[in-house]
């Protein structure tokens, strides 16, 4: 069960935390992971550690949020894999204010990765999965795709639109066998999340970890392997009659 076998998987944000935990995971399970990141370092390094685990992979730099790199990335990769059968659009980036401290580049700035590069590499990969007759989009949206969370304008602005655009492009695309579904996890426990927390918080980074981990009922945030488990399943063939569905992973905050 859940294997990958054959399937070409693209993994935007793939050099760190969720993103390389997906990219390593589907790697173990069969796929051919095309590893994508705006540190094309990072997606090297991922790409690396598959292969010597003995999986397929390849990594290159991409900024979602530039049209021009994200057809040239797609186009690049299709030319040498000829398919296309997963695409997971996890590259994000966060902000922290509330609507009078968000400037118009903060809005900006999120908008064009969280919102317009999940728009544009969904557009690149869409016309190869309906020509070979299917395919699977997961989308990596948030518990403030639900909810309202403090200090979160923009950062809950773009998750929303990223739920909103999965349930679109599942009802679009059913009839040509292409799903489409996104996991709405709550805190999860990164590197990214660690600068995130030096930058903002200063001096105070243990006391606000904690306030992290304890938001959620179970009292600790989840774990990259955490979300890469149910995203394979979700990219699976077990899941292939599962779509325009919005997956909370949150440690039971929607219980409270």
């Amino acid at each position: 069960m859940f294997k990958l076998n054959g399937k070409v998987a693209v993994i935007t944000g793939g050099g760190s935390g969720i993103g390389q935990a997906i990219s390593k995971l589907f790697g173990q399970q069969g796929a051919h992971v095309e590893v994508l990141d705006v540190d094309g370092r990072a997606a090297a390094d991922t790409a690396a550690a598959i292969v010597a685990g003995g999986g397929s992979a390849a990594g290159a730099a991409c900024d979602v949020s530039d049209a021009a790199a994200v057809t040239s990335a797609f186009e690049q990769i299709v030319t040498r894999t000829r398919r296309l059968d997963i695409l997971i659009n996890n590259a994000g980036i966060a902000h922290v204010g509330n609507i009078e401290r968000t400037s118009e580049d903060d809005l900006d700035r999120l908008y064009r990765v969280n919102v317009k590069g999940v728009f544009l590499c969904t557009r690149a990969a869409v016309p190869t999965m309906v020509k070979q007759g299917g395919g699977v989009i997961l989308n990596m949206a948030s518990i403030v795709s639900f909810i309202g969370v403090a200090d979160r304008f923009a950062y809950s602005m773009t998750k929303g639109a990223v739920l909103t655009m999965t349930k679109s492009v599942a009802l679009d695309y059913v009839k040509q066998g292409v799903r489409c579904n996104c996991i709405c996890p709550a805190r999860i426990h990164t590197p990214f999340v660690d600068g995130f927390v030096k930058k903002n918080y200063p001096g105070r980074e243990e006391a606000v970890l904690r306030e992290l981990a304890e938001y959620q009922p179970m009292g600790r945030m989840g774990t990259p392997d955490e979300v890469a488990y149910l995203a394979l399943y979700l990219c699976s063939d077990e899941a292939s009659f599962v779509t325009g569905q919005a997956y909370p992973l949150d440690g039971g905050v929607l219980n409270q």
